[in-house]
């Protein structure tokens, strides 16, 4: 029996293996086209900025385990302040591409890092077209406003804005629509806004995925209440990510079973 209740602890001479000072740590050109026929599941993790971030490492740690999955991952700025090395649960950022399945790790800067000329590929294009499924955990009150508003201004909310939200675009290349999960994650007083309840109305009325006739894009992974990092004990807290870690195998059908190791750390 598989057991993931743990949260996972890195060594710590894992936490402070530094790669060289004249290595780019986060940036790996993507060509999208290249991974068609790779036989994975392409599954992009996002991090924004939230204390929830820190459950990033498991999240990335438990889906990284089937041989079958393929994950790249966003952080925007503000997500890195959570994973820094400032403690075993939240290692060095360019750390989680030694996390089994982990091929790239993504910063806002990456995106026109060079001038762009005719012909090179777009990052977040790119992405977009790579992934058979998008997870933002967490999604802080911040993105989740802009992601409503269609704002553009980083590497995650870029993606989510060129999303296949039809599932047109990229058909010649995917079986079928892919979709997009966000676990909100904030405090209390920001959850009971009446902001964030028309922003959520859009994720979820307008937005949200309709099985029954194909409509939609969007799953929202509801937070839960308990005692928030900043004192504060109500609602806002991002789903347990154990959770949503089975959410997301069942929507790519993989299972415990798949798994290459048998427990978190």
């Amino acid at each position: 029996m598989v057991h993931r209740e743990q949260t996972l602890q890195l060594p710590h001479a894992y936490l402070h293996l530094h790669l060289p000072a004249d290595m780019e740590p986060s940036y790996a050109p993507l060509c999208a086209q290249q991974h068609l026929e790779d036989n994975k599941i392409h599954v992009l993790l996002a991090a924004s900025g939230s204390v929830a971030t820190i459950k990033l490492p498991n999240i990335a740690e438990a889906l990284g385990r089937h041989s079958n999955v393929s994950i790249r991952i966003i952080v925007t700025k503000s997500a890195e302040k959570f994973l820094a090395g400032q403690s075993s649960e939240q290692p060095l950022l360019e750390n989680l591409r030694q996390i089994r399945g982990v091929d790239a790790i993504y910063r806002d800067d990456d995106e026109w890092k060079n001038p762009w000329t005719r012909g090179e590929p777009i990052l977040h294009i790119e992405l977009r077209k790579w992934a058979h499924v998008l997870l933002v955990a967490p999604l802080s009150a911040n993105t989740m406003a802009k992601m409503t508003m269609g704002f553009a201004d980083n590497l995650l909310l870029s993606v989510l804005r060129a999303w296949d939200t039809t599932g047109t675009v990229d058909a010649s290349f995917k079986d079928k629509k892919p979709l997009v999960f966000v676990a909100p994650a904030m405090n209390t007083a920001m959850w009971n806004h009446p902001i964030t309840a028309k922003q959520l109305a859009i994720l979820i009325d307008e937005w949200g995925l309709d099985a029954c006739n194909n409509k939609g894009w969007v799953s929202v992974l509801h937070p839960t209440e308990k005692s928030l990092a900043c004192g504060d004990t109500g609602n806002g807290a991002m789903l347990d990510w154990n959770v949503i870690v089975r959410i997301v195998e069942q929507y790519i059908g993989v299972n415990e079973g798949d798994w290459l190791m048998e427990q978190v750390e």
